[in-house]
């Protein structure tokens, strides 16, 4: 279960007019805090990704589920599942003990599982393989976007970041 601060993010992310995937970057970030505070573990950063996403679409993000061709036809229906759920939709359920039993199961596996997954090195490396997956035009578009919905403060407040950065660079190189 999200905690209320996480949605309450992400609900002002969608007034600010920020981007779906933007709301459920909340929820990820929060999944790896979980990890990194040793509620539990993941396999990889894209485990700790997924657990977030579907936290997000449980909690009523407008996201997506993957294309096809991108993802299994499993995972593509959980998200629709998921995504489903979080917009009221009722689900046939299984029994209540059934429910808590696969709850706690799934709990006591990702203890025994490592926290170096949501190490930053890990959420690094996710994050660059990413986005080269992604053409430029689309990583141009993504950043083009960003900046509008940032509000003139946050761009000024970006540019003058960006030059002291530039500044600092230039000086290292002299040296």
């Amino acid at each position: 279960m999200p905690e209320k601060k996480t949605i309450e993010r992400a609900r002002a992310d969608k007034r600010a007019g920020k981007s779906a995937s933007t709301q459920a970057g909340e929820f990820v970030k929060e999944e790896f805090d979980r990890v990194r505070e040793g509620k539990h573990g993941v396999r990889s950063a894209k485990q700790a990704v997924a657990i977030g996403l579907s936290k997000a679409r449980r909690a009523g993000v407008d996201l997506k589920p993957p294309a096809p061709g991108k993802t299994s036809e499993a995972t593509r229906k959980r998200a629709a599942k998921d995504n489903a759920a979080g917009h009221g939709a009722k689900t046939a359920r299984a029994s209540t003990e059934s429910k808590a039993k696969r709850s706690r199961t799934t709990t006591q596996v990702l203890k025994s599982e490592s926290r170096a997954g949501a190490s930053p090195e890990a959420a690094s490396k996710q994050a660059k393989t990413a986005a080269a997956r992604r053409p430029a035009a689309s990583r141009s578009a993504a950043a083009k976007k960003a900046a509008q919905t940032k509000g003139a403060a946050g761009r000024s407040a970006a540019a003058k970041k960006a030059a002291k950065t530039r500044a600092a660079r230039a000086q290292h190189s002299r040296h």
